[in-house]
């Protein structure tokens, strides 16, 4: 707009500036024939066009201004917005490489897991050092033992010190080869042969969590068998494996009706150490009740005897007081005796004493 208006103002300047020099062109080619009225009017017209361009001008000038102050207020606030906007990007690009550092580290150590996994002495590590803290944030150190070894070498686990040397075998069992291969494939003959694979290699597990029920050897006639994928426990817990078409007896029916053994997950085997605990502190309060019911008869028999010496002890008194009544009377005998053959009066007042009361 005020390019316009500048131009405008130009082009009536030009205009102006032509139509004067015309018309001085013109006066001095006619001589005189211009009057002074027609330079007196010229002149008010150049003032005229003067005060018109100085107001323009300073119109121009005021708009320039304002408009200059606009755009700085509108360059400042942008720059701001942008300068926010650059800020926040570019927190959210730190937080995200931190994201994405720890995703690379998360990725790496779900790696190193798998390898873990995958090999199964390293596995079986694992599963141990699992049990170790399952046992560790439940019992006191003084109630369990790990890497238990039997007489003859074999070495569970764990066990949970029970109550007059009585011991409980804990041992885990980890496997995990045929069971990842049975969860890729869903259906199909290689399913069914996985599935008894699978069944396979628990009941092995099983056996061998049997083996460490020696009753000889203080043990408990039951045994846990540690299974720390939860996974697995549950695919067990629906049927879902170790159940086949020929056979309806699941693996945990097995372990616990033939072997003797009960399989524990994580979270279930917290549950049956809570229970074992419980059934602990209830056996001992029990016995702890049966202590002093023994106590209270072996005091009850003491009370009776002491009794039995008192009245013998009573009866003892009774007749040393009857003795001594019996002599003081005699005494009296003696000293009347006496106070009549002196004449005079008797000195002697005998003091009988009561026997003791061994009725009431």
């Amino acid at each position: 707009m005020t390019d316009i208006l500048i131009v405008l103002g130009v082009i009536l300047l030009c205009v102006l500036v032509g139509v004067n020099v015309w018309l001085v062109r013109r006066t001095q080619t006619s001589g005189a024939g211009l009057d002074e009225s027609m330079t007196s009017l010229l002149k008010q017209d150049l003032q005229g066009l003067h005060q018109l361009l100085s107001q323009s001008h300073a119109q121009i000038n005021e708009r320039i201004d304002r408009n200059n102050q606009s755009l700085q207020a509108n360059v400042h606030a942008q720059m701001k917005q942008s300068s926010e906007i650059i800020k926040d990007v570019t927190e959210r690009l730190t937080k995200l490489d931190e994201t994405n550092r720890r995703v690379v580290d998360i990725t790496s150590e779900l790696k190193t897991l798998q390898n873990v996994l995958q090999n199964p002495k390293q596995r079986g590590v694992l599963g141990e050092y699992y049990l170790a803290q399952v046992l560790e944030n439940v019992l006191a150190p003084q109630q369990y033992k790990l890497q238990y070894v039997f007489k003859d070498g074999a070495i569970v686990d764990a066990v949970i010190m029970l109550d007059k040397g009585k011991i409980l075998p804990v041992d885990s069992k980890f496997s995990l080869e045929n069971y990842n291969r049975l969860v890729e494939k869903s259906q199909g003959l290689e399913r069914d042969q996985l599935v008894k694979q699978f069944k396979q290699d628990l009941k092995g597990r099983i056996d061998e969590t049997a083996k460490y029920i020696r009753p000889s050897e203080g043990t408990m006639d039951f045994a846990f068998m540690f299974i720390p994928s939860e996974a697995i426990y549950y695919d067990l817990l629906v049927n879902q494996v170790g159940a086949t078409q020929t056979t309806s007896r699941d693996l945990i029916e097995y372990a616990f009706r033939d072997k003797h053994v009960i399989i524990v997950s994580p979270t279930s085997f917290m549950a049956y150490l809570q229970t074992v605990m419980q059934g602990l502190r209830s056996l001992q309060i029990e016995e702890q009740a049966r202590e002093i019911q023994d106590r209270v008869g072996k005091l009850g028999r003491h009370i009776i005897t002491y009794e039995t010496f008192l009245q013998k002890l009573g009866n003892s008194l009774g007749t040393t007081v009857n003795h001594y009544n019996s002599a003081y009377k005699e005494f009296r005998k003696v000293d009347t005796d006496v106070a009549k053959i002196a004449q005079t009066t008797p000195t002697v007042d005998p003091r009988l004493v009561d026997k003791p009361r061994i009725d009431d």
